[in-house]
Order: C-alpha cells, then sequence, then structure tokens
C-alpha cells in the first residue's frame, strides 16, 4: 500500500516554534489528517504574547491556529477535536466565549485542562485535529 509521506507544516503567519516541534503535521489514508502544534496568543509578527488577558491570548491563539491549517490548505471549519490548556480553570467562561465565536457548525470534539503553566506564561494553548477528505 502506498501512501503519502508525513511532512511538517510551516508558516511565517503562525509563531515560529519555540521547541523541538512542527507547527504542524499532515499525511495521507483515504483522508488527509492534520495535527497542530498547541498554539499560544504570541504575535508572529512580534513573537511577544498579545496583552489583554485570557479572550485575547485565545483570540489570538486561534488566528495562530487558523494559520496553521491554511498552511495546509484547511481551516477551522475541518477541525473535528481540540484540546485547550488553561492556567486557570477560572479563565474558562472568557475563553470559551471567543472560542465559540471561531468554530462554524457543527463545533468540534473538544476537552478542556487546567495545567499548573504554559510557555511563555501564557494563559490559554490550543491544539487541534483535521480532517480533509
Amino acid at each position: 500500500m502506498s501512501r503519502e509521506p508525513l511532512t511538517a507544516i510551516q508558516t511565517p503567519h503562525a509563531p515560529a516554534a519555540i521547541g523541538p516541534y512542527a507547527q504542524g503535521r499532515t499525511g495521507s489514508l483515504s483522508g488527509r489528517w492534520i495535527v497542530s502544534s498547541g498554539q499560544v496568543g504570541l504575535d508572529p509578527a512580534t513573537g511577544k504574547l498579545v496583552p489583554g488577558g485570557v479572550g485575547a491570548e485565545t483570540e489570538r491563539a486561534l488566528q495562530n491556529l487558523d494559520a496553521v491549517l491554511n498552511a495546509a490548505h484547511a481551516g477551522l471549519g475541518d477541525v473535528v477535536k481540540t484540546t485547550v490548556f488553561l492556567a486557570d480553570m477560572g479563565d474558562f467562561a472568557a475563553m470559551n466565549e471567543v472560542y465559540g465565536r471561531f468554530f462554524p457548525e457543527p463545533k468540534p470534539a473538544r476537552s478542556t485542562v487546567a495545567v499548573r503553566s504554559l510557555p511563555r506564561d501564557a494563559r490559554v494553548e490550543i491544539e487541534a485535529w483535521a480532517f480533509l477528505p
């Protein structure tokens, strides 16, 4: 069985990886899965966390996630599963309000977990699995 090799996704429209990982990966088996690395609220132009708290960080993280997906010829409408990491579960409502505006129906499945800390002292990090048939 022949298959397309797995490839890395790299775009300047989302922050560069700050560790040994890719912004995302893609491959093929009767469709194409796209798996993103976690995106935080870093401005890709400055490499700095956006100001304004968890709402602003969630918006920027989702814009970064969309940029990674776009680099693989996909978008937020192709996302089937996300994982949201919060530095404080008290930020859930503010994150959820912004998150809900970004995904079309049907919304992807989601897990949300609280963690002790995130890279660059971010308040939120979001990763996703998308599928293109």
